[in-house]
């Protein structure tokens, strides 16, 4: 049985190679601070985007120029970023590829929203910023959970794969 870094067994079967995750695994610094600000970042997209489709006079007339669109991503995203920061908590795989999915997945809206930005679209210049920070944040979280998550030896056979 070898044991590589990580929170991962390697288990040698015959010619079968299984990765099993560890029980018990301690919780460090950047797996609090990746779930704290997913679910954080979660809670308040949910909080901030409900009121405003709720029609809230005081939100709507804050939001302005809003894209609806966005405001629908980012409220229905706002749960996939609780779900996503629940799961980093757990420290299971599957938020990993939830965090690269919210990446993208915001990365493409930010970029149909820039589409609408040059055709000529009312738009907030906060809704620029807001989006940028979303994007950025969730590349980030999505990186570091790559690093913290997949074990060292699939990380290598994903990076050859794509020579």
């Amino acid at each position: 049985m070898a044991v590589p870094a990580g929170p991962y067994v390697v288990v040698v079967a015959g010619s079968k190679e299984v990765t099993v995750m560890t029980p018990n695994r301690r919780r460090g610094i950047w797996t609090w601070s990746l779930s704290l600000v997913a679910i954080g970042f979660g809670l308040m997209t949910i909080k901030e985007g409900g009121l405003t489709l709720a029609g809230n006079a005081a939100a709507l007339a804050a939001a302005g120029n809003y894209v609806p669109f966005v405001l629908w991503f980012n409220f229905l995203a706002g749960f996939a970023y609780v779900i996503a920061g629940v799961g980093l908590w757990m420290q299971q795989r599957w938020a990993l590829w939830l965090a690269i999915a919210i990446a993208a997945a915001t990365g493409t809206v930010f970029a149909v929203f820039g589409a609408h930005v040059m055709s000529g679209g009312a738009y907030e210049r906060r809704t620029i910023i807001a989006m940028t920070v979303r994007t950025l944040v969730w590349v980030v979280i999505a990186i570091i959970a790559w690093q913290r998550f997949l074990p060292p030896s699939r990380q290598d056979t994903l990076s050859n794969q794509q020579r």
